[in-house]
């Protein structure tokens, strides 16, 4: 069976996110591992945190979300109402596997300047054929 992640991010609030951590992360942990769990991961961001998880079957992962352990430890983040979020995955900033393409700008930043208009332009740009011949009409 293929091994699978699971992300839970903590986002700071009244506390730090960090601190939630430092308080609760041995107990994730030791109950993870307990659970089963190949492998996991804290990542702290400027906005909080994600403690991510690797368990072999979704069953694995079940069974430690509704631990005691991990029931206490989540029923006291930061911002207890807005401030988890737990999903199957990596998480953070794990991206997409392709960079994003440049779109044009919208809304007011998508109109061009109008370019300055100096006496002595044509110094600047090459003359046209018709400039060059003499021809202005």
């Amino acid at each position: 069976m293929v091994a699978q992640w699971f992300s839970i991010e903590v986002l700071d609030g009244a506390y730090s996110a960090a601190g939630w951590a430092d308080a609760f992360g041995d107990s994730l942990v030791g109950e993870a591992i307990a659970g089963g769990a190949r492998d996991w991961a804290v990542q702290p961001h400027a906005w909080g945190l994600v403690f991510e998880v690797e368990f072999g079957t979704e069953e694995a992962w079940t069974r430690f979300r509704d631990s005691l352990a991990v029931r206490v430890a989540l029923d006291a983040v930061p911002d207890p109402l807005s401030g988890l979020i737990i999903y199957k995955g990596r998480g953070g900033s794990a991206g997409g596997r392709e960079p994003r393409r440049a779109r044009p700008l919208t809304g007011a930043g998508a109109a061009a300047l109008p370019l300055p208009f100096h006496e002595d332009s044509w110094s600047v740009f090459p003359p046209s054929p018709r400039q060059a011949l003499g021809l202005f009409g």
